[in-house]
């Protein structure tokens, strides 16, 4: 069975884990244990209007397929995805801020997020960021330069062109569509360039 561990924080992009959310539930027994900040609650109402004053793990339940999916608040650093024992497939930090991106290039893991991100690291499981959007100073590009060393997959929130899209869900779909390549799992959600054909 499929076991990943996706995490939420308060960068800009809370579509993009949306959309890769219902793009894992719907493989079959796949097992998602999902990491939510405050701060990600917040983008969350003000990116998708949700109204996440229950919880985001209620407002989520509402939005999201059926499926297997557990979820934890940031703050119980002693959750199951903190041990190394936790064996799970991959890690997906989406969308990542540059503060999350800063703890787990210097290994503070104050928080279940960067405990887990931790855990990946030393346990050589694969882990992926996806940096929030532009511009990026050089300590940003120094902390990910110090991951992507480590064997971390940036995959920064930049959408291509070539598969000419129309509408914002087209360039989100493009987005997670790479995620997903990385994670080494099928989609269909863009059209992958196929090069010029000559006549």
């Amino acid at each position: 069975m499929p076991r990943y561990i996706i995490a939420l924080t308060g960068a800009s992009g809370a579509v993009y884990a949306l959309r890769l959310l219902e793009e894992l539930l719907k493989q079959d027994n796949s097992e998602i244990h999902l990491i939510t900040s405050d701060a990600a609650r917040i983008v969350m109402e003000q990116e998708l209007g949700w109204d996440c004053q229950d919880s985001l793990a209620l407002s989520l339940q509402r939005y999201l397929p059926p499926g297997k999916i557990f979820f934890y608040d940031n703050s119980d650093i002693a959750a199951a995805p903190a041990s190394g024992s936790f064996i799970c497939d991959s890690m997906v930090v989406i969308p990542c801020t540059m503060a999350s991106i800063s703890a787990i290039a210097q290994g503070s893991s104050r928080t279940l997020l960067e405990r887990a991100a931790d855990v990946m690291l030393k346990e050589r499981r694969p882990l992926f960021l996806v940096p929030r959007e532009t511009p990026l100073n050089s300590i940003h590009l120094r902390n990910m330069l110090t991951l992507s060393e480590m064997g971390v997959s940036i995959i920064p929130a930049m959408p291509a062109f070539y598969h000419q899209p129309r509408t914002i869900e087209d360039m989100v779909s493009f987005v997670v569509g790479k995620v997903l390549d990385a994670m080494q799992i099928p989609h269909d959600l863009f059209q992958r360039y196929a090069g010029q054909i000559k006549k």
